[in-house]
């Protein structure tokens, strides 16, 4: 089998957080082709902060032992400048928890500092082409600080992950209609990666046919929305905390893989793909510029594009602009922690 690739230099995948449960998750799917394709060689560049560099020399040294075809190198570091060195795809998964009793303006605080160091080293070091993604919560403020820092990367090139929000919307709906989620298309994440999240049915359709009018014929109307399936879908992350004493890792390293898979390769069988990202905004659906706020978008190819002139309903527009206010009270609150760059 010819390797079409195979004389072309290696991708560099920089990992934050690289020792924790999500990086462990992702890194052995990241090094079997499953993010960036089985024809591109990848070489990983793991960050961690210091007391986890132990662990994380145990998850590089397992990682060898895979002999893995297609992954170049694994090398791992404390300085976020020398881990973002040549980086072409960042994943920022590592962030500082909300931990009991603490305000949500020290979780912004610590985790202002993390990001904002990380925007200068990637501003610094990164490759010309690189694509940034953020999953470390709260993901598309600290994605907004981490841009802030790296003045010399276009602003399109930092997202936040909302795909896991899509896949809960799109598992949920499978549920209730008694359908496979390939049959479901057109399903949204609007605004911000919280609880205040509008997961859009709107748009979507089962089998080609609107999915509202099979929730209708199901007796599923807009009690079942907005009692059932918006807050699972936007508090799914708490129900499995309860439920497994842990956090989503599983699903949200996998839509972390998605996530970049469909924006950074060209999806040549299913064509263009519609997904949720949070990307920053260039005033579309009158959301100010540069917030980083979640959308339908199609991708690939390393590019994306927000789909403009759907119609929200009266119920859908006041449930989106409650996010995107909650996004500009997260905006306020860094810019008044003076953790905002000059970009």
């Amino acid at each position: 089998m010819v390797h079409h690739n195979a004389q072309k230099p290696a991708v560099v995948v920089t990992l934050t957080g690289a020792a924790g449960q999500i990086g462990y998750a992702t890194l052995f799917r990241i090094a079997s082709g499953a993010m960036l394709g089985a024809n591109t060689r990848i070489r990983l560049n793991l960050l961690e902060i210091p007391q986890a560099l132990g662990a994380l020399e145990g998850t590089a040294m397992e990682l060898t032992d895979c002999s893995f075809d297609l992954l170049d190198g694994v090398n791992i570091f404390s300085d976020p400048r020398r881990a973002f060195e040549g980086c072409d795809v960042a994943l920022l998964v590592g962030a500082k928890p909300r931990s009991k009793g603490m305000e949500r303006a020290d979780l912004l605080e610590a985790n202002g500092a993390i990001f904002s160091e990380q925007g200068r080293a990637l501003n610094e070091g990164a490759s010309s082409d690189v694509r940034v993604t953020v999953v470390g919560n709260p993901a598309n403020t600290n994605a907004l600080i981490t841009a802030s820092h790296a003045p010399d990367i276009p602003l399109e090139r930092f997202t936040a992950l909302t795909r896991l929000d899509h896949n809960r919307a799109v598992a949920q709906l499978a549920k209730a209609t008694g359908v496979h989620p390939r049959d479901i298309e057109g399903v949204a994440i609007w605004g911000n990666h919280s609880a205040s999240q509008f997961p859009s049915l709107e748009h979507a359709t089962i089998a080609g046919r609107a999915a509202l009018e099979v929730l209708a014929e199901k007796n599923l109307g807009e009690q079942w929305l907005s009692k059932e399936f918006i807050p699972r879908v936007a508090n799914r992350g708490a129900e499995i905390i309860q439920v497994r004493g842990g956090s989503s890792v599983g699903s949200a390293a996998n839509a972390a893989l998605e996530h970049v898979n469909l924006w950074n390769t060209s999806n040549s069988v299913k064509g263009p793909q519609i997904t949720s990202m949070a990307v920053p905004s260039t005033g579309e659906y009158g959301v100010e510029e540069g917030l980083i706020c979640s959308f339908p978008v199609t991708c690939g190819g390393g590019e994306y594009r927000v789909q403009e002139g759907l119609k929200l309903s009266e119920a859908g527009r006041r449930r989106f602009e409650k996010s995107v206010e909650e996004l500009r009270q997260e905006k306020a609150a860094v810019e008044s922690l003076g953790l905002l760059g000059n970009r």
